[in-house]
């Protein structure tokens, strides 16, 4: 395979992951682009991509860990939305914690592949890695809808939102029963299936809710991440692949109200 085939095939990946570390589509897209022209002007860089997608992560790394700062210094692109909510936290935080447990929950890096990523050791990422689960552990609750139309699916996932010390607000089967949910309950926090039991889609229940609070921060939850890893529309900022992991959930969900301006339960 040739470093073009293969970067292709990690592409969308690591765009979602650049998604999910800065909150945007804007911003992750502009350092994803960043890392592939500092490829193109560096020999050495470029041929480093030959090993791999631990090898293309830990260049989009390195770009990352240079320049974050300036790029939060910009204006945000839609102010009052998610991707002005998530510039306005890139400003004043560094996010090692949430990057290694986003790496080894999100990406499933072993704590050694992250450890290259980041050019740590593997016990430093170890250690940011708990520290990323006891930020989690306090932070503060919201009201989650669950838009799921298999019943254990939703079970499961219930089960871990409250285990979060969430409250689930509802839960919908339908694009029909999503709406109503959310225009009665008007949750801080929603995850959405993409194909659901009627035959509708939560790309659209999702569309309904977010036109009622464009504010509203989302998790895709899908067995076809290659429906919306596609490049050719807007993708979602957080994008979970079935089956799987509750650990997987767990960072997105925090991720999500890390930079989200979800409602906390009074």
């Amino acid at each position: 395979m040739s470093i073009g085939d293969q970067v292709a095939s990690n592409l969308p990946y690591l765009r979602r992951y650049a998604r999910a570390l800065t909150g945007s589509q804007g911003t992750g897209d502009a350092f994803v682009r960043a890392t592939l022209e500092a490829a193109l002007a560096d020999d050495e860089l470029k041929s480093s991509l030959e090993s791999g997608r631990v090898a293309l992560y830990r260049a989009f790394n390195k770009v990352w860990s240079s320049a974050y700062l300036e790029v939060a210094d910009k204006p945000a692109e839609a102010p009052g939305s998610h991707e002005a909510a998530a510039n306005d936290r890139l400003k004043s935080i560094t996010p090692l914690n949430r990057q290694a447990l986003l790496l080894t929950t999100l990406e499933d890096f072993s704590a050694g592949d992250a450890a290259e990523i980041m050019d740590m050791d593997e016990s430093q990422v170890t250690s940011l890695v708990q520290e990323a689960v006891e930020e989690i552990d306090r932070e503060s609750s919201t009201s989650v809808l669950i838009i799921e139309d298999e019943p254990l699916i939703s079970m499961q996932l219930e089960d871990l939102v409250r285990s979060l010390g969430h409250e689930i607000c509802g839960t919908a089967a339908t694009r029909t029963q999503a709406k109503q949910v959310a225009a009665e309950s008007k949750p801080g926090l929603v995850l959405a299936d993409i194909q659901l039991a009627d035959g509708s889609s939560g790309l659209d229940a999702v569309d309904d809710i977010l036109a009622m609070d464009n504010h509203m921060p989302v998790i895709f939850i899908t067995a076809y991440p290659e429906r919306l890893l596609t490049g050719d529309r807007p993708e979602p900022t957080y994008l979970v692949t079935k089956p799987f992991q509750e650990k997987t959930v767990r960072a997105a969900i925090s991720q999500a109200l890390f930079f989200g301006t979800s409602k906390p339960i009074d």
